[in-house]
Order: structure tokens, then C-alpha cells, then sequence
């Protein structure tokens, strides 16, 4: 769940609202105060050919389920934002091997080739050529999985940029955009400047000032339980889904902000399949509507948070 203007903790970190350019160092990153890097990652002092990159995570503003399509997925319409709370992936060239090595602190990841990261760095050496250059890669994990918070998206977007870093960048910013899509559908917004309204899967991005300021303050609430999207999707309910328009709700938070804009355009389609699979999530957020200084309550993405 999201509320914003409050200043809260998920498993002991600050969260605030962040506008960001790229990816940079951890050692220079706040939470709340992202430095701008302009696409220009600092260099780890340990060594000149490493990355610490910090890879955030992300709340949707808004998100609208347009429609199935005969491919099985759907049309979506959403206000992705990104937050100062997130992943540390650092990265580096393996000299002296020949296969990616990735190692990741959070229990139950997956640490083979099913990984975002590690597919991300396979998507990179097919895209470039660059067959024989292989990674070290080691992911300091905060974001917990089935939160809604995109942060598997957030990996393989980060990978994806470090590893054209240390390619000598043979790619452009939009090649990887491009290629991207290949990985997932959110994946994309996690190359833009941390605000897009995003369309089609959610891989066709437009980039657009965010409707808060950067160090914005809100609180994200991870309950201890999970769902996964798929099974979200499969007890979504078509009659139930929103009939605003996309397009209108977007400039209404454009115009308004997210503090002004009403109750009532907080929408995410997706609550109704979440709350129907797990009622303990709707609970929670008619608790949180009841906290004294949340000024709106919705979640995020599919889901828990």
C-alpha cells in the first residue's frame, strides 16, 4: 500500500519519492535525495572496472487494465514513479572466466539463468556482439518479492546499464529501452528519468515530469504475505474494471499533484483480483485509511505492498 506525506519504514528503511537520471553509486545515493548521474555511473574506489549501482524500486500512481489481447497479455495504462528504496547491484567484468558469476544476499533468490540479472547480461552480450565478455555480479537485495514494487524489473534494468558501462557503452540509451522489452514489461520505465506514464504492456514509455517533488515523503506497508501476478490477472474481473479514461487521469495528477488529486482517481484495477485472493489486503487497507495523516491509501502494481 502507498499513502503519501508521510515518512514511515518498510523492514527499517526510509522511502521517499525520487526523480532519477540513470543509476548512480550507492555511496552517493540518499533515500529521498537520489544525485542526479545524467546516465554517468560513479566508479567503485575498490576498482576502476566496477559499478555499485543503486537500483530502485517503483509505486504506481495509477493503473488502469485496458483490455486482454489475443497474446494472452494485457493493454495497460499507468503513472509509474520511482522511489528512494531499493537494490545495490555491483558489477564488474570477469577477466579471467567465461560464464557470468552472481551471487545475492536475500534467501530463495535464484541465483542461475532464470534470474532477471543474469538474463539481462545474456540479452546484453547478444545485442552487442560482445559474446566473450562476461560479469561478476553481486545484488544486495532490500526489496522483497511479490510487492508490486518492480524490483526484479528494477535488477535486470540496472544490469542492463552497468553492463553497457563496462562494455564501453556499444549501445545507446535507446537501444536499451528497446531491447529491454524482450525481458519483461516493466522493465523499460527503469531506463527512464524516474517518472513515465507507460502503455501497451507497460513497455512503451513516455517520460514526464513527475507530479511531486523530488524527496516527496510516503510510506510503503509490505504485508507478510505474497501473491504472484499471474495468478492476480487470472481472478481479475472485466466488469469491475474502471472506465476513466488513462489519458485524463494522468494530466489530472500532472496538474493537481498527488497530494490535491482526489480519493476517487487513485485507481488500480488490479485491487479487486489482489483482495478477492487475499481479503486479509483489503483489511489492511481500510486499517490504513483510518491513520491520521495518510492522505490516500491504494496498492501498488499487483501487489502485497
Amino acid at each position: 500500500m502507498i499513502s503519501t506525506k508521510v515518512f514511515a519504514l518498510l523492514f527499517a528503511a526510509a522511502c521517499g519519492v525520487v526523480s532519477v537520471d540513470g543509476f548512480v553509486s550507492s555511496s552517493t545515493s540518499r533515500l529521498g535525495n537520489i544525485q542526479k548521474s545524467n546516465l554517468h555511473a560513479t566508479t567503485a574506489e575498490s576498482a576502476p572496472d566496477s559499478l555499485a549501482l543503486f537500483s530502485p524500486c517503483k509505486i504506481n500512481l495509477f493503473l488502469r487494465i485496458i483490455r486482454k489481447r489475443p497474446d494472452g497479455f494485457h493493454d495497460l495504462a499507468s503513472l509509474f514513479q520511482a522511489v528512494g528504496f531499493g537494490d545495490t547491484l555491483t558489477l564488474s567484468l570477469n577477466n579471467y572466466g567465461e560464464s557470468d558469476e552472481f551471487t545475492c544476499n536475500m534467501e530463495g533468490v535464484p541465483t542461475d539463468s532464470s534470474n532477471l540479472v543474469i538474463r539481462a547480461l545474456e540479452l546484453m552480450r547478444e545485442k552487442t556482439g560482445k559474446t566473450s565478455v562476461y560479469f561478476n555480479a553481486d545484488l544486495f537485495k532490500r526489496c522483497p518479492a511479490q510487492a508490486g514494487l518492480g524490483g526484479g524489473s528494477a535488477n535486470a534494468a540496472t544490469a542492463m546499464w552497468g553492463a553497457n558501462e563496462l562494455m564501453g557503452r556499444p549501445a545507446t540509451l535507446e537501444q536499451l529501452i528497446e531491447w529491454s522489452g524482450a525481458l519483461g514489461s516493466d522493465i523499460t520505465f527503469f531506463l527512464s528519468r524516474g517518472t513515465a506514464y507507460c502503455t501497451g504492456r507497460g513497455e512503451i514509455m513516455t517520460p514526464i515530469d513527475p507530479p511531486l517533488p523530488s524527496g516527496a515523503k510516503l510510506s510503503i506497508v509490505k504485508p507478510n504475505l505474497g501473491l504472484s501476478t499471474p495468478k492476480v490477472f487470472k481472478a481479475l474481473d472485466y466488469d469491475q474494471l474502471s472506465t476513466e479514461d488513462p489519458q485524463m487521469l494522468c494530466d489530472l495528477f500532472l496538474k493537481e499533484g498527488v497530494v490535491n488529486t482526489d480519493d476517487k482517481y487513485y485507481i488500480n484495477d488490479l485491487e479487486q483480483p489482489a483482495f478477492d485472493c487475499l481479503p486479509e489486503l483489503k483489511a489492511l487497507k481500510d486499517e490504513l485509511l483510518e491513520v491520521k495523516g495518510f492522505d490516500h491509501v491504494m496498492m501498488s502494481g499487483s501487489g502485497t505492498s
